[in-house]
Formats: structure tokens, sequence, C-alpha cells
């Protein structure tokens, strides 16, 4: 689980709850038939890297973030940068629940992955 602190009103730390703090998961289906789509799907790639997104699949991409207002303002961006044809999908989760995902690989299932150690700054 992950545990943050940040600066509280009265100047004291404050800690962020497992339940408040959100993972982004951007899944896409886009088209790639044409030298231009598939262009366009590796700008979108590239766009979610650099916005410091990691890549879990090659169309499933994650990132943390602090918040529903965090949240909010990464989906305002992919929106502003989507491709012009396909399907890209958004879900969000809280801490919690990414550090209780089960993973199965190759028939097997894997044990849990620690949930990245990430440093917020405000």
């Amino acid at each position: 689980m992950t545990t943050l602190f940040t600066q509280g009103r009265g100047g004291g730390p404050t800690h962020l709850s497992a339940y408040r703090l959100m993972w982004l998961l951007v899944t896409f289906d886009l088209p790639v038939e044409t030298k231009k789509q598939r262009k366009a799907a590796h700008d979108f790639r590239m766009y979610l890297l650099d916005l410091g997104f990691e890549m879990s699949q090659f169309s499933n991409y994650t990132r943390f973030c602090s918040g529903k207002e965090q949240f909010d303002a990464y989906v305002r961006k992919i929106e502003s940068n989507l491709p012009e044809r396909g399907d890209v999908f958004i879900f969000q989760f809280t801490d919690r629940q990414y550090e209780n995902i089960v993973r199965f690989s190759d028939q097997a299932r894997r044990r849990r992955q620690k949930n990245p150690e990430q440093l917020v700054l405000f």
C-alpha cells in the first residue's frame, strides 16, 4: 500500500488514505490498418508515456494520481489528444483496489504485485 503525506492547512502532515489515492488504467483498441492509423496509435502511446503512464500491456497503460481532481485533469489531457478513430477507455480505482489485483501469467497465479512506491509532490 502506498502511504503519502502532504502538508495540511495547518502546516502539519496529512495522511492520504489508500481509499482516496487513485490509479488510472487507460485501455484502447485503435485501428492500425493504414500507415496514418499506425502513426496515430504510436503517437497516442507515446503521449501516454510522456504523461507518466507505464505500459502494463501493449494497449493498457497505468498511472498513479493523488485523487479525483488529478484524475479529472488527466482525463481532460487524454481527451484533447485522442486519435481520430478507435476506442479508448479510462478506468479509475483506488490504491487499495490496485493492491488486490489478481494476476495470472502462463496459466499460473502470480503473487500480488507490490504497489509502486511513487512520490507525489504538491
